[in-house]
């Protein structure tokens, strides 16, 4: 596919958050850059600020923390989803947490400084604020509900709920990052699988 194609893609996709007019998107899409990442290639790193936010086109990415020396994993994206250490994009305050290539990524990218040209631009400006504004709730969304699970449910119940309703991770992820996912270790996540395959046997 080509760019265009690509473009029109994430424009049917943004419409989750904001709907632009055929005069605005010519120029909100003036400001975005494709971007390639190669496996295991970082977006982000702890200690810089975040510089981009991005649409992942093809591809996955992996959040994670260290402590110790382990890794903790937190999150990950995958196609048609939004990527960005959001704290660090809008503040500017360094960020603490790795994200990174599991696989070969696609991005559309958006600067820190595009975005804030949006902003200032008096044909898309509000816009760009409907947008920034509705960016900010999905992520307050995620972290609750990331939360949530670690509060509320058992390791096996956030592995079946996982499991209906992000089933490619399981295809797509080493499973040892699913078990960190998950706030458990690779043997337990071996035994739940076995377990709940022949409850459903």
């Amino acid at each position: 596919m080509d760019n265009t194609i690509h473009l029109n893609h994430l424009r049917t996709e943004l419409k989750k958050f904001v709907s632009f007019s055929d005069a605005e998107w010519e120029i909100f899409k003036q400001y975005l850059e494709f971007r390639h990442y190669e496996k295991k290639e970082f977006f982000a790193v702890p200690d810089k600020v975040c510089d981009h936010m991005g649409f992942i086109l093809r591809g996955a990415m992996r959040y994670f923390h260290v402590r110790e020396g382990i890794e903790i994993t937190g999150y990950f994206s995958f196609e048609n989803e939004l990527v960005s250490a959001y704290k660090s994009f809008l503040t500017r305050r360094p960020n603490t947490n790795y994200i990174q290539a599991i696989e070969k990524t696609t991005l559309i990218l958006i600067s820190k400084k595009n975005f804030e040209l949006m902003e200032n631009n008096p044909a898309i400006a509000f816009k760009i604020e409907q947008f920034g504004r509705r960016i900010a709730e999905y992520y307050i969304c995620c972290y609750e509900d990331r939360v949530a699970s670690f509060i509320i449910q058992s390791p096996e119940e956030r592995y079946l709920d996982m499991q209906k309703n992000a089933g490619e991770i399981f295809l797509r992820i080493p499973q040892h990052y699913v078990a960190n996912f998950l706030g458990i270790t690779p043997v337990s996540l071996s035994r739940i699988r076995k377990r709940t395959l022949k409850v459903h046997a």
